[in-house]
């Protein structure tokens, strides 16, 4: 509200105390100030009833106003001359007898004009706002009467009086919490802010930057973050309501939309008619671009669920501005897209604490210490910290420490924490098509607050929902815009020969809570995923309590510290896909229960310390046949069973931050016979290797070779021309490797090579150009290659080039050869991202 608001009626009531006194004391003036102080008096009430409100003016009506209030106060000005003058001065009080007819006539033109056209607005606003209200009503009564229906609340013969009562108390309880939440959305602090005013930028700089502004831009972000709760804010903002005069229309389109409906209400804005028939509407709607705004105009589409739903409700009139409201991204929709921003420390307490205690703070007799903690779980994320506050509402203490276990546990609070913001957050999965959901809920077989490698998920989904890696990926992709996962990629990830572990996923902790929840509905047996949400000592107890019958699940994670053989117990997995076994130990007794899944396809061992863990119990692979992915991560690479069976069936071997010790020399394995159809491996991070043995070499299935990050590794064996199907070798940022054996110019299918940040790399191959298949060659930050053998410029199926600026005038010779090679010049990148894992 503005100040002038404020002081109108003060004006006013000083104005008529003015012209009282002046129609007892001067002739020529009376009659004008008797006209003034009638109509003083119908003004007043108005003002004094806008003043005790509350309520913000459309800026158009609050300019009036503020006129209306500088007329009052020159007539407050005027009255005082009048007072002050003498008698016997006829000529001045002539002229303020004028200033004073004047001063009435411009106050009457306003009392019987303007004012007159509010009251009929503010009754015509009233009267819409009014039956929205009895709509809604009707149809909660609707829902009402058909809960009571099927509840049977009283039923025949009496005792109904305490079944309503009961009702009466929930719907009461329902209202006061929901009254709750609509008056903590003010409590979203600088974080709201911010997002206003980047939005607001968006909006305006459109507009003002000429071109006729418009256009589509999109505010995102995860169920429950306060994207609804933003737009509002910025359709109240005074410049935004100002710009486009007023001329703003907010539409909620939710799940289930009536098109046709939203579709009247937009062309009744546009064309400022009442009445439409929809009949009328849709053979005009794809000729939207003949409609001309009179002003600029601002509409938003709220809670829009999906592309195909948007499109439908799109329209282009020179002069508007778009804002879609969406979880999901609509790239080839949006000019531009603001996503919103989780709450900061201090913004999450005070909405906790809003939802909590009614108040912006702790209360003193509250404990701050337990209090931070659970806001803390809630890691800025409003709905939670809205929905978990109110559910602890007048709770004991007890209730209290309760929830922060559980909470820290990844488990629900109880049933309030379950239908208040398990059952709101579900909505944001309710809708995905069931293999998507389903790889949704995966992400909780991982720990907490890691990166996962997308290199592990993949692979998961692969094995568990029978689904191809694009495929995957697209799953992966959809997952993202939907903001149920972020995804972390270095400068290279992403391309078409990219490396999947150059790509991670993380997950909002709540969001991880929500996939715990659902998977942990069933009985602990018959659960599709047996996971373990946080490191424990030992298995649960709940898991011992039911061992004496086979547990169902694909998906098996446990996340432990040290174990030793006396800390497992017996267990049946006859249908696990999947194991994860994630621990924090030097030494680890691998379960002995590994050997009772016969069906597993995929097995990922990752140590969660800093040191190189060393594995007991290794007779647990030795039957396992049906294995096709290992992932191996801080481990010293143990000794093999010499029993051990063939693992025909494996196809990609992870070895991450591990230890080799000479684990893959001749004399301590035969990697033909026991990995017979291995089609990758991938050795990152290894920092033992320093030469790669030859039995690599004689891996004829492998397709994709990586040996990265390995920085003392000082040459590949020469008969790297041996491995007949690669397609794929990436031997990126190893430091001490100087040259490229030439056996290397004998892989004929190879596709692609990457040799970047092979500081001490000196030359390439001088054969180099008989990898006719060759498509793509990263050599990036190799800053000892000076020059390029001729023979490159054979290389006809050569298409896209990465390397420095120092050499790419030498490539550019070739390029004078080869048809649509490309060059793609690059900075120089030192990722340590891999220090903070």
């Amino acid at each position: 509200m503005a100040v002038t608001d404020l002081f109108a009626g003060e004006i006013a009531t000083e104005l008529l105390k003015q012209l009282l006194a002046i129609i007892r004391r001067s002739a020529l003036c009376k009659a004008s100030a008797e006209q003034l102080v009638h109509h003083i008096h119908e003004l007043l009430p108005i003002i004094q009833e806008i003043k005790y409100s509350g309520v913000e003016l459309p800026q158009f009506r609050q300019s009036q106003l503020d006129r209306i209030s500088e007329i009052l106060k020159s007539g407050v000005e005027l009255s005082n001359k009048v007072l002050a003058s003498s008698r016997w001065n006829v000529y001045k009080n002539l002229q303020l007898a004028r200033k004073m007819e004047k001063l009435e006539r411009h106050v009457a033109r306003f009392v019987q004009g303007p004012m007159q056209a509010h009251v009929l607005a503010d009754v015509h606003h009233l009267r819409f706002d009014t039956a929205e209200r009895f709509d809604r009503i009707e149809g909660s009564t609707r829902r009402l009467e058909s809960q009571l229906g099927r509840l049977r609340i009283g039923g025949a013969g009496g005792g109904g009086g305490g079944g309503v009562g009961w009702l009466e108390e929930e719907m009461k309880r329902v209202e006061e919490l929901e009254g709750m939440f609509e008056g903590s959305l003010g409590n979203l602090g600088v974080g709201m802010e911010v997002g206003v005013k980047k939005v607001k930028e968006m909006v305006m700089g459109r507009n003002g930057g000429g071109g006729g502004g418009g256009g589509v831009l999109g505010i995102c972000g995860i169920g429950g973050s306060g994207k609804t709760t933003l737009a509002k804010e910025l359709c109240k903002n005074n410049q935004i309501k100002s710009y486009f005069r007023d001329r703003i229309l907010f539409l909620t389109v939710s799940q289930s939309p009536n098109v046709e409906e939203l579709r009247q209400k937009i062309w009744r804005f546009f064309t400022e008619t009442e009445n439409v028939d929809a009949r009328n509407v849709a053979p005009h709607w794809n000729l939207q671009c003949q409609l001309r705004s009179k002003t600029n105009a601002l509409v938003v589409l709220d809670d829009v669920w999906s592309l195909s739903m948007l499109k439908q409700l799109l329209f282009r009139v020179p002069g508007c501005t778009t804002i879609v409201v969406s979880r999901s991204k609509f790239p080839t929709i949006f000019d531009q897209t603001y996503e919103v921003e989780l709450l900061s420390d201090k913004e999450a307490m005070t909405l906790f604490c809003y939802s909590a205690f009614g108040q912006n703070s702790v209360p003193v007799s509250a404990d701050e210490h337990l209090i931070k903690i659970l806001v803390d779980e809630c890691k800025g994320l409003p709905l939670a910290l809205k929905v978990i506050g109110a559910s602890l509402r007048g709770q004991p203490q007890m209730f209290w420490n309760s929830a922060k276990n559980r909470l820290s546990r990844g488990e629900p609070i109880g049933e309030s924490h379950e239908i208040n913001l398990l059952k709101r957050m579900e909505t944001s999965i309710s809708y995905l098509s069931e293999k998507v959901r389903e790889c949704f809920l995966d992400l909780a077989s991982f720990p907490e607050d890691k990166r996962i490698p997308l290199d592990v998920l993949i692979n998961m989904w692969v094995e568990v929902h029978d689904v191809d890696e694009e495929e995957a990926f697209a799953i992966l992709i959809e997952l993202s815009e939907k903001h149920l996962l972020t995804l972390v990629r270095d400068s290279r990830g992403g391309d078409l020969y990219s490396s999947l572990y150059s790509i991670f996923v993380t997950q909002h902790d709540v969001l991880r809570d929500l996939a715990l929840h659902l998977s942990n509905s069933e009985s602990v047996n018959q659960r599709r995923r047996l996971l373990m949400p946080k490191r424990e000592p030992r298995l649960p107890k709940e898991w011992e309590r039911n061992a004496d019958q086979p547990f169902n699940a694909q998906i098996v994670s446990i996340h432990t510290g040290e174990m030793t053989k006396m800390d497992w117990f017996s267990m049946s997995f006859p249908k696990a896909e999947v194991f994860i076994l994630n621990f924090s130990a030097s030494e680890y007794f691998l379960p002995p229960f590994i050997a009772n899944m016969p069906r597993l396809r995929a097995l990922i061992l990752i140590n969660q310390t800093t040191s190189h863990a060393v594995l007991h119990n290794l007779p647990v692979f030795t039957n396992m046949t049906d294995l096709r992915s290992l992932w191996f991560e801080r481990i010293s690479m143990p000794q093999l069973p010499k029993n051990i069976l063939p693992m025909e069936k494996l196809h990609k071997i992870s070895l991450v931050l591990c230890k080799i010790d000479g684990s893959f020399d001749p004399s301590v394995i035969n990697l033909p016979w026991i990995f017979p159809n291995l089609s990758e491996l991938t050795i990152d991070h290894c920092t033992d290797l320093v030469n790669l043995p030859t039995t690599v070499c004689k891996l004829q299935s492998l397709r994709t070779l990586s040996i990265t990050n390995c920085h003392n590794l000082r040459e590949l064996p020469f008969d790297l021309g041996m491995l007949d199907s690669l397609k794929i070798l990436r031997v990126y940022s190893c430091p001490s490797l100087k040259t490229l054996p030439s056996g290397i110019c004998q892989l004929l299918w190879l596709k692609y090579i990457d040799i970047s940040q092979c500081v001490n790399l000196s030359c390439l191959p001088d054969d180099f150009g008989r990898l006719m298949r060759l498509e793509k060659i990263d050599m990036r930050e190799c800053c000892h290659i000076t020059t390029l053998p001729k023979s490159l410029t054979s290389l006809k199926s050569l298409r896209n080039v990465v390397c420095d600026e120092d050499i790419s005038w030498m490539w550019q010779e070739v390029k004078s050869v080869i048809t649509g090679l490309g060059i793609q010049v690059v900075e120089q990148s030192f990722d340590l991202d891999w220090l903070a894992e």
